[in-house]
C-alpha cells in the first residue's frame, strides 16, 4: 500500500489551482456484453459486473487511478442516504487506467 506524500499540503498551498475542483470518478465495476445484448437493452434491464458487492472500488482523475475504497452509505448529516467511498489506499504514484 502506498501512502499519501507527507509534503503534499505544503505542495498545494501554493499552488493557484488548489481551489480549483476536479472531477473523480468512482469505478464499481466492469460489464463486457456483447454488442447485441448492449443493442437488446430496455429499461429494468440488469447488467452484471465482474465485482461483488464488497469489492474495492476504484477512482479516477482523468485515466488515472488516484486512490481505492469501500462503497458506503452516509447515515447521518444533510447527506443521509448517499453513497460514499471510505478510501483504503491513496496512490502517491497515479497509475494508468487498465
Amino acid at each position: 500500500m502506498r501512502k499519501l506524500d507527507p509534503d503534499l499540503d505544503s505542495k498545494l498551498s501554493a499552488s493557484p489551482f488548489q481551489s480549483v475542483p476536479i472531477e473523480v470518478i468512482v469505478s464499481v465495476g466492469r460489464a463486457r456484453p456483447a454488442i447485441k445484448e448492449l443493442l437488446d437493452l430496455k429499461p429494468n434491464a440488469v447488467l452484471t459486473l465482474d465485482s461483488q458487492i464488497d469489492d474495492a472500488v476504484e477512482l479516477y482523475v482523468g485515466d488515472r487511478i488516484i486512490a481505492r475504497g469501500q462503497l458506503e452509505e452516509i447515515s447521518e448529516g444533510p447527506d443521509i442516504g448517499k453513497l460514499a467511498v471510505r478510501l483504503t489506499d491513496i496512490l502517491t504514484s497515479p497509475l494508468p487506467a487498465g
